[in-house]
This record gives C-alpha cells, sequence and structure tokens, in this order.
C-alpha cells in the first residue's frame, strides 16, 4: 500500500498534467465569471482564465511535448504566457479603475446595477 503511494506522489509528470491543471483553471475562471455578480468577483473570474491559459501556453512550449526530447515550438510559449501576463495586468488597472468610478457614481459594484452605461 505504502508502495503504490509513492508511485502516485513520485510519478512522472507530463504535459497532459498540466493541460488538465490549465482546463480546470480555465472552467474556474468561466465559472466564476457567469455566476458572480459582484465586478470583482467577475475579474477574479478573468484572471482565472488567463492564468489557465498561461498554464496551457507553456505546457505547448515544453521540451517534452516532441516526445523525443527537442524543443518543438522553443521559448514561443513562455513569451506567449509573458504577453499575457503583460496584458492581464493592463486590464486589471483599467478595469479597477472602471470599478471604482461605477462605485463613487452607484455606490455598489454589483453588475445587475449597470444598465445605465449605454452610449
Amino acid at each position: 500500500r505504502r508502495a503504490e503511494m509513492t508511485f502516485v506522489l513520485c510519478g512522472i509528470v507530463s504535459v497532459s498534467h498540466y493541460l488538465i491543471v490549465g482546463a480546470v483553471l480555465f472552467t474556474c475562471g468561466v465559472v466564476c465569471m457567469a455566476l458572480k455578480r459582484n465586478a470583482l468577483g467577475v475579474l477574479m473570474g478573468i484572471e482565472l482564465v488567463l492564468n489557465g491559459a498561461n498554464i496551457n501556453f507553456v505546457a505547448f512550449g515544453s521540451e517534452y511535448l516532441a516526445g523525443d526530447g527537442k524543443s518543438v515550438l522553443g521559448l514561443d510559449g513562455e513569451v506567449m504566457a509573458l504577453f499575457v501576463i503583460l496584458l492581464a495586468a493592463a486590464e486589471a488597472a483599467v478595469a479597477l479603475a472602471i470599478t471604482l468610478n461605477f462605485y463613487n457614481n452607484h455606490a455598489t459594484v454589483d453588475v445587475d446595477r449597470a444598465d445605465d452605461l449605454h452610449g
């Protein structure tokens, strides 16, 4: 029994494990965006979606994806993840500014109350 547990804990982590974690993060983010009424909760869901995509980018850029030990994409996955991180930082700054402005005007951050924002 102890040997089985050691094998599970010390097994080889493959690219598919990273893809599963990325898919779980992505799904949790989509569910969070769909169910939250609070603007900050929606922003947290967006960040989860972006982090799930980052894990997938890095996994697809892994040198173990090819199977022969050679890198298929080089650093493309890591560079794409870096661009997504930069985009997420800019998105968070702009979205928090919009949320604070909305709170100053309406005294709430409930996204259902944002029906007066049409152009």
